[in-house]
């Protein structure tokens, strides 16, 4: 199967892409420069030089492929809108990556009790209305006989099969503390993070492209964790003895931004992977967060 992947060199799509090849399946990837495209070809990766921002050429591109996999952005909805109109009526799959915070809330680091599978009514923070609104629309889109899906991460962490070897949150803890000589985390860190491994998330989005019905959307994950037991494996990790620090938002909010602070760092996101497991048999088997951490897969590079 010939298969359009945006996000080809990041750490979600470029891992995707590895597993779709490994599986026998062409992957024509979109990049943004030529440099990336000799990076993306040396991972067997047919490169399309383009953005986004490029209706034309990514209709053209999900036209020509037997499936679309959207990894680049889950908030970009005229290029979501270009491939989906080039799909109608071809019965062909638009699979496209959202992200757990759809279900966070501003929380300042302290925990919540809400937890949501695919069958819970969620009512979006402001900064997350947008993309949940796409959400929607690209499910209802199988109304025009195609196959939309979407897979919805939460935290992800393991080293990716891509380019791109690294996610972002853990990453930005350890450079965090690497910088301060502390683990650092907002407030007490009590808010809660589900997680899930990127093999994990590989295997699902395989098992999305092979049966995954019209309009079906899933949540990843595979166990939990609050801000500060990963502050806490990452100070044992670095050899710092496992304490950690607090540190305000306006602090965070300085360090990575404040959308990012309030919106993923300081925020809940717990989800249960109801439907992945009934419907699509996933069986996530890899270490766990903290087993990732613990052992130095973010010893180097991170």
């Amino acid at each position: 199967m010939r298969v359009f992947l945006t996000g080809a060199t990041g750490y979600i799509g470029g891992s995707v892409a590895a597993g779709l090849i490994a599986a026998g399946h062409m992957v024509e990837g979109l990049v943004r420069s030529q440099a990336r495209a000799d990076l993306a070809r040396d991972k067997g990766i047919e490169p399309l030089i383009g953005c986004l921002d490029d209706p034309e050429l990514l209709a053209a591109a999900a036209g020509r492929a037997d499936a679309v996999v959207n990894a680049a952005n889950a908030d970009h909805r005229a290029a979501a809108e270009a491939m989906l109109a080039a799909l109608a009526g071809s019965k062909k799959l638009f699979l496209h990556t959202s992200g757990s915070s759809i279900v966070g809330t501003r929380a300042e680091g302290t925990a919540s009790e809400d937890v949501f599978d695919e069958t819970t009514p969620l009512q979006p923070s402001p900064a997350r209305v947008a993309r949940v609104a796409l959400n929607q629309d690209i499910l209802a889109a199988a109304a025009t006989d195609l196959r939309p899906v979407i897979v919805c991460p939460s935290l992800i962490y393991g080293l990716g099969r891509g380019v791109a070897p690294h996610s972002m949150q853990v990453p930005w803890l350890i450079e965090l503390a690497r910088k301060s000589g502390a683990a650092k985390h907002i407030g007490t860190g009590a808010n809660i993070w589900s997680n899930v491994h990127i093999d994990d998330l590989v295997d699902l989005y395989l098992r999305a492209v092979e049966k995954a019905p019209p309009g079906a959307f899933y949540f990843a994950e595979n166990g939990e964790n609050s801000m500060r037991e990963m502050c806490q494996a990452i100070s044992r990790m670095l050899g710092y003895g496992g304490d950690t620090q607090a540190m305000d938002l306006e602090t965070a909010a300085a360090e990575w931004g404040e959308g990012p602070a309030n919106d993923t760092m300081a925020s809940n996101s717990r989800v249960r992977a109801v439907r992945a497991r009934r419907e699509l048999a996933w069986a996530p088997k890899a270490p766990s967060l903290i087993a990732e951490i613990e052992r130095g897969c973010y010893a180097e590079g991170a």
